[in-house]
């Protein structure tokens, strides 16, 4: 096996998630935000599993967050986070959507009202 950066082996993502490839939730995106349940932890659980557990202790993190931090592909971390929402340890929420995009007009007037109060 080839080394990565810093002396850390490369391991193949399908060894993290024993061997899955697909996750039982296809719904979960990159910025689905995952947070722990307050269940008791079972006995057994896969290292990579509790890797994410024990990110997930600190906050909640999006998913590509927690791919990031476990240095994992997200297709990896996706199949374990599915996992672990099946056994109802960790809980999902559908990505925060973006702002409406703002009216440059109002804008506008905005800006020339507050110009117009300053040269008063």
């Amino acid at each position: 096996m080839t080394g990565r950066r810093g002396g850390r082996p490369l391991v193949p993502a399908y060894l993290s998630t024993g061997g899955v490839a697909r996750p039982s939730r296809p719904h979960l995106e990159r910025l689905t935000v995952l947070t722990r349940a307050r269940t008791p932890l079972p006995t057994g659980l896969p290292a990579a599993e509790l890797a994410l557990l024990e990110l997930l202790s600190g906050g909640a993190l999006t998913a590509v967050e927690a791919a990031a931090l476990l240095r994992l592909p997200f297709s990896a971390v996706r199949v374990l986070a599915a996992d672990l929402v099946d056994r109802d340890l960790v809980r999902t929420r559908a990505p925060i959507p973006p702002a409406e995009r703002f009216d440059p007009d109002l804008l506008k007037r905005v800006a020339d009202g507050l110009r117009a109060l300053k040269h008063r």
